[in-house]
């Protein structure tokens, strides 16, 4: 009797999808996480500053990412959220998880580039300074912090597209903890009838002590 043994080469071709599921998944973790982080620091630094004249001289004046624009802030919370949310979910759910975190790091690389040379947040404070409403900022300077938010988006991108590309080889959420999922119920083990005290908390389990 012959055996047919299968081919090392056919063994590792079988092998490779699972490899390559990992190595994306742990990119875009990586790509996801990291991206995000970027874009939470970018937002929190100076994006512009300038002066404001006022009675007593120039007032210098400066704004944060924050200042300037929420979206990239709010859209990289999003992005973490849809980037976990990508293993909670299978099938379809999973496809519109992933689109929605491709679409959070798109709406961050506009939103920080669109916003990269506005200059509304300081022209209120300017008006606020002076007390005159028409004022505008004077000597006014950007910082690179824009674009580096728009970095962390490409990156939260990128993992989105990993995700849509890959994310149907990725694992799910174990269906131990889905929803509605019941852990069977150890049989009642029958009350010995010469120990009475096992007779009387098989009753306040509401089991019967015969075991029937």
């Amino acid at each position: 009797m012959e055996y047919v043994t299968a081919a090392p080469h056919s063994r590792s071709e079988a092998a490779a999808p699972a490899r390559s599921g990992r190595r994306s998944l742990a990119v875009a973790l990586l790509f996801g996480a990291l991206g995000a982080a970027v874009v939470l620091l970018a937002t929190r630094q100076r994006w512009a500053e300038g002066t404001a004249t006022v009675a007593d001289g120039a007032f210098p004046l400066t704004a944060k990412g924050s200042d300037v624009t929420g979206v990239p802030a709010a859209l990289a919370i999003v992005g973490l959220a849809a980037l976990v949310a990508v293993f909670a979910v299978r099938r379809a759910g999973r496809l519109a998880v992933s689109g929605l975190l491709a679409l959070s790091g798109a709406g961050i690389v506009a939103g920080a580039l669109v916003t990269a040379s506005d200059s509304s947040a300081l022209d209120e404070q300017a008006a606020k300074a002076s007390g005159d409403t028409s004022a505008t900022v004077d000597a006014l300077t950007h910082t690179g912090w824009p674009y580096v938010a728009a970095a962390g988006g490409v990156l939260i991108l990128l993992a989105g597209l990993l995700a849509l590309r890959y994310g149907g080889r990725w694992p799910a959420m174990s269906g131990r903890y889905e929803r509605g999922t019941a852990r069977p119920r150890r049989a009642a083990r029958p009350a010995d009838p010469e120990r009475p005290e096992e007779i009387w908390k098989a009753l306040d389990r509401g089991e019967d002590p015969t075991g029937a």
